[in-house]
């Protein structure tokens, strides 16, 4: 009987960790799968290569180049800016303090409460801020915003990356008469393909986020070309065309979608690519 009670609690577990597996695959599979079906039929060299003319958002010419760059310039602004402020931080917490002390558990609880935030909270803390600092909404705007959202996912990912190197490793570095900073430029040349990982979550993130700069980055037809202009983004772009009556344009909305996807399906692809080759040369 013990035999076959643990045969049927396994089969049991593995059949719901199989539906688990269908259900979240059907699930991907069906929201790639919508937005291709409704959006190729409306994803023309136009889409990608032109700005809005008039009354693109009622069906007219036009397209969404406007939106592609000024979610490029903002998510990858935010990113890099997110990086120069987030791999400081996480040196500090595992290389310079002590392990375990009480500052490093506050400041890793606290990062991991702002990582559960939602994103208009940000969008809101930088509306405020800009109005402090007399900063219109902009692209500049939008990428305090996104940048506040990101530095969280950074640090905790960059944290758990660093977890994974053997202490030892720190340990010996300084044992030979490293300094501290010497130590931690050793732990960053381990983790760069958990760098690059974070780079990804934080500029997915970033460029597909909507509530954070629905008041800061603004909404322009033109391609920004001053950090101080109004910025569109491709997740503003859709929410205006999602928002139109007429079929064309709720068509161009799925479009966007699609073109969205792709970018951040080549950021995957590229940021594996990275990841793969720098492990190859490690070994």
């Amino acid at each position: 009987m013990g035999i076959r009670k643990r045969k049927a609690e396994e089969w049991v577990f593995k059949a719901l960790m199989v539906a688990a597996c269908l259900v979240v695959s059907s699930s991907l599979f069906l929201i790639v799968g919508t937005i291709v079906v409704k959006g190729v039929p409306y994803l023309t060299w136009d889409m990608v290569t032109q700005v809005p003319q008039g009354g693109f958002y009622i069906g007219k010419e036009g397209g969404v180049l406007n939106a592609i760059i000024g979610s490029l310039y903002l998510a990858g602004g935010a990113t890099v800016l997110g990086l120069l402020v987030s791999i400081p931080i996480s040196i500090y917490l595992n290389i310079y303090l002590k392990h375990g002390s009480l500052l490093g558990k506050s400041a890793k609880l606290a990062y991991d409460v702002l990582f559960g935030i939602p994103s208009i909270v940000y969008g809101a803390f930088a509306f405020s801020i800009m109005i402090w600092l007399g900063v219109r909404a902009s692209l500049l705007g939008g990428i305090i915003a996104v940048t506040l959202l990101i530095i969280p996912i950074l640090v905790r990912t960059l944290d758990e990356v660093i977890a994974t190197v053997p202490r030892e490793l720190k340990h010996a570095a300084l044992s030979l008469g490293a300094t501290r900073w010497e130590a931690a430029k050793v732990v960053l040349k381990q983790i760069k393909p958990g760098i690059y990982t974070a780079v990804l979550l934080a500029f997915g993130r970033g460029i597909g986020d909507v509530a954070a700069v629905l008041f800061t980055a603004g909404f322009s037809d033109n391609i920004p070309k001053y950090i101080d202009e109004p910025a569109a983004t491709l997740p503003l772009a859709i929410f205006f065309q999602l928002s139109s009556p007429i079929p064309e344009v709720q068509g161009r909305a799925y479009a966007s979608a699609l073109i969205l996807t792709i970018i951040i399906l080549v950021i995957v692809v590229v940021s594996h690519f990275l990841s793969a080759k720098h492990s190859k040369h490690n070994l």
